[in-house]
C-alpha cells in the first residue's frame, strides 16, 4: 500500500519537520481498523496539500506502538515538528474526522501560539504580547490567544479585556476563569461599592491599578480585609481574587501577597 510505513524515524519523525505526519496504527486482523482505513485514505489523498498519512502495523512495529502509548486500535496520531500533538482512537465516521483534522492540524497560528505559551511559561510577557496580536490578527476569535491577551492588558487596557473576555468564554476552562476575572475587574473598578472605613482604601486600589501598581492595590485590599471584612459585598475579595487571576501564581505580586491575602480571608 502507497501509506506502509518504510522507516518510522524517515516516514514520521523527519518528514513531520516538513509538514503534519498523520500514522494509524492499525493490524489486519483489526474489524475498526479495517472500516477506518478506507476513510482515513480517502481524506490523505483528498487533503494531500495539508498532511501525509503513514499507517503503521501495531504487530510488525511494537516497539514504536509502545513508545507512542498506542493501548488499543485503532490510534490515529498527528506528528508535527517530531511531537504528536493530538491524537483519537476508534472507527470515528468521516464526519468526525474531518472535524478532528480542521481542529488538530497545525499553521502559523498554532505555531505562533505554541512560542506565546513558552513564553508565558518563563514569565517572559512582554514579548508574548506581540505574538497574541499577531494570531488575533489572523485568527480573530482565537479563545486562547484572546485569553492570554486578556489576562496580560486587563489593568490596562480593561475595556478592550472585556471584549477579549467574550471570545476567550468559548474556549477551554483556563480561558473562561479568565475571561470571568476581567469581568469581575471591570464591574468591580466601575466605582465605590459602598460606604465606611473601607471606601477610602477601595478608592486607593482602584488609583493603584489605574497607574500600573497592583503591588499597591492589593495591599489596599488587604487594609480593607482587616477592617471591614465585608465591604461592598465582599469586594475586596472578588477584586483581590480577580487580580490574582489576571496575574497568574508566577507573577512576583502573587508571591508576594497572595499568602497573606488569603490568611485575611478567614
Amino acid at each position: 500500500m502507497e501509506f506502509d510505513v518504510q522507516s518510522f524515524q524517515e516516514d514520521v519523525i523527519a518528514a513531520s519537520h516538513s509538514g503534519p505526519v498523520v500514522v494509524d496504527f492499525w493490524a489486519p486482523w483489526c474489524g475498526p481498523c479495517r472500516v477506518l482505513g478506507p476513510i482515513i485514505e480517502k481524506l490523505a489523498t483528498e487533503q494531500r496539500d495539508k498532511w501525509t498519512l503513514v499507517k503503521v502495523n501495531s504487530d510488525s512495529h511494537q516497539e514504536e506502538a509502545m513508545q507512542y502509548g498506542v493501548r488499543g486500535i485503532p490510534a490515529v496520531k498527528m506528528f508535527y515538528k517530531g511531537e504528536v500533538i493530538d491524537e483519537f482512537s476508534g472507527a470515528l465516521p468521516e464526519p468526525a474526522i474531518r472535524q478532528w483534522l480542521e481542529k488538530a492540524l497545525p499553521g502559523e497560528s498554532k505555531d505562533l501560539m505554541m512560542r506565546v505559551e513558552s513564553l508565558m511559561e518563563s514569565g517572559e510577557l512582554a514579548q508574548a504580547q506581540p505574538l497574541l496580536e499577531q494570531i488575533l490578527a489572523l485568527e480573530p476569535t482565537n479563545p486562547a490567544a484572546a485569553g492570554h491577551l486578556a489576562s496580560l492588558i486587563a489593568l490596562d487596557d480593561p475595556e478592550r479585556a472585556a471584549d477579549l473576555a467574550d471570545i476567550a468564554m468559548t474556549g477551554e476552562p483556563r480561558f473562561v476563569q479568565i475571561a470571568e476575572a476581567v469581568r469581575s475587574l471591570t464591574q468591580l473598578t466601575s466605582g465605590t461599592p459602598g460606604d465606611g472605613p473601607g471606601a477610602e482604601l477601595w478608592e486607593r486600589a482602584l488609583t493603584a491599578l489605574k497607574d500600573g501598581r497592583p503591588s499597591d492595590a492589593v495591599v489596599s485590599l488587604i487594609e480593607i480585609l482587616k477592617t471591614d471584612r465585608y465591604f461592598g459585598d465582599d469586594a475586596a475579595r472578588k477584586l483581590g481574587v480577580a487580580i490574582f487571576t489576571l496575574l497568574g501564581p508566577f507573577h512576583p505580586v502573587s508571591q508576594q501577597h497572595r499568602r497573606t491575602f488569603d490568611m485575611w480571608l478567614y
